[in-house]
């Protein structure tokens, strides 16, 4: 088959490890050929390009700046992604008949690319759902309940979804909500979780010692790594909150690497406050924030109480890949707390109470058997969310 796949992440390696990358080397490996086109941002200063690299035809096309830059901006770039896709898709695939479509969201705005490839082509279309978009945005008060951004997205929003012969999701939380919330009929619906090729990672007890003291972080104490992006999705005053109650404790220490719109916010509480149990550090090169995970004990996920959507962050993978127990503190609409407890491998509570989250962190800390909820975390992994689960449930419906 020959699938598209459309992103407006930033593909500029395909052998980097990602939750798209593995899938797309999947295809790839399974013998199909794949095209990609995939997003540029301006600050890069580079031009619309063609190449083809590791066996896979990567389209890197030029857009405006829709990361780390202020809402107006990326409102602007986000609607003009549509038409710089579908223009630069005519003139770099112009004579590829496509089988398959495949994207993602974000952003909801490829409803026109889609809508030709289907109808030039005759391919089928999978949407890969990892974000309800705009109602992410309602909740946290970015936009105005029924103003006209909100009505625009929404708008475009259904029609996506009335495109999409088949819509992935990441979870049955998330299946039931786009199901209760558009006329979308059930058997198109189908939980597609976020999904990475395991690999298996050892690391010495010397190497711990190495990288710890590389960062300053205490050797005998538990870190709590958070890695990821830092925004208004991540609830952050909870988080200063949490980093707050930990000052209270002798044995856990947390890191926090990342960057986003919040990360200003954090770097400013912790100028200002004289914190001995966690460090902020900014962006790291994945190699770098992988040895530090891997010397990490226990993986943090954080998501803003006031969603309604049942958001299901994809760094969980990671913390599983590195056999780490996770400690979640979210929404009460997600179920990511119920696949981490059902899976034996970490511990929920609700992202509005502190001292509820400081009990897990101290029980966690205390917990003599961390690498035993640390292997539960790697089977379960192994089971669900692996790369050939999302090949398999997308061919199923082409075989």
């Amino acid at each position: 088959m020959n699938i598209l796949f459309l992103s407006i992440g930033r593909l500029e390696e395909i052998s980097e490890s990602g939750i798209y990358t593995d899938l797309l080397r999947k295809f790839r490996d399974k013998g199909h050929n794949v095209y990609v086109a995939a997003a540029r941002e301006r600050r890069t200063k580079l031009p619309t390009i063609l190449e083809k690299i590791d066996g896979i035809n990567l389209l890197k096309i030029k857009i405006g700046n829709i990361k780390k830059v202020n809402l107006l901006e990326k409102g602007i770039s986000t609607l003009l992604i549509e038409k710089q896709y579908l223009n630069a898709i005519k003139k770099y695939y112009n004579n590829v008949k496509f089988d398959l479509v495949l994207y993602s969201t974000p952003p909801i705005t490829f409803y026109e690319v889609v809508k030709f490839i289907k109808k030039r082509d005759n391919a089928k279309s999978y949407l890969l759902l990892k974000d309800i978009f705009p109602q992410n945005a309602l909740d946290l008060n970015m936009i105005k309940e029924n103003g006209l951004i909100h009505k625009m997205f929404r708008n475009k929003e259904k029609k996506l979804y009335e495109i999409s012969d088949y819509i992935g999701t990441m979870s049955e939380a998330n299946s039931r909500y786009i199901l209760e919330n558009n006329n979308i009929l059930k058997k198109t619906v189908e939980v597609s979780p976020n999904t990475i090729q395991p690999r298996k990672v050892s690391i010495t007890e010397e190497e711990k010692i190495r990288i710890r003291n590389k960062y300053q972080l205490p050797l005998n104490k538990k870190i709590f790594i958070y890695g990821g992006n830092l925004g208004k999705p991540q609830g952050i005053d909870f988080l200063i909150e949490c980093i707050k109650k930990n000052e209270e404790n002798n044995n856990s220490y947390f890191v926090i690497v990342g960057s986003g719109t919040e990360f200003n916010k954090l770097e400013e509480f912790f100028k200002l406050n004289s914190i001995k149990n966690a460090k902020l550090l900014e962006f790291l090169p994945k190699s770098d924030y992988d040895l530090l995970a891997y010397s990490s004990d226990v993986g943090l996920i954080f998501l803003d109480n006031k969603f309604t959507i049942p958001n299901f962050p994809s760094r969980l993978l990671s913390y599983m890949q590195a056999k780490m127990p996770v400690l979640a503190a979210t929404d009460p609409n997600t179920d990511i707390g119920e696949v981490i407890q059902e899976g034996g491998f970490g511990y929920w509570c609700l992202s509005e109470n502190s001292e509820v989250f400081n009990k897990l962190v101290i029980k966690l800390s205390d917990e003599e058997d961390l690498v035993k909820l640390g292997q539960n975390a790697w089977e379960y992994l192994l089971t669900n969310y692996t790369t050939e689960n999302s090949y398999n449930i997308i061919m199923k419906h082409f075989e």
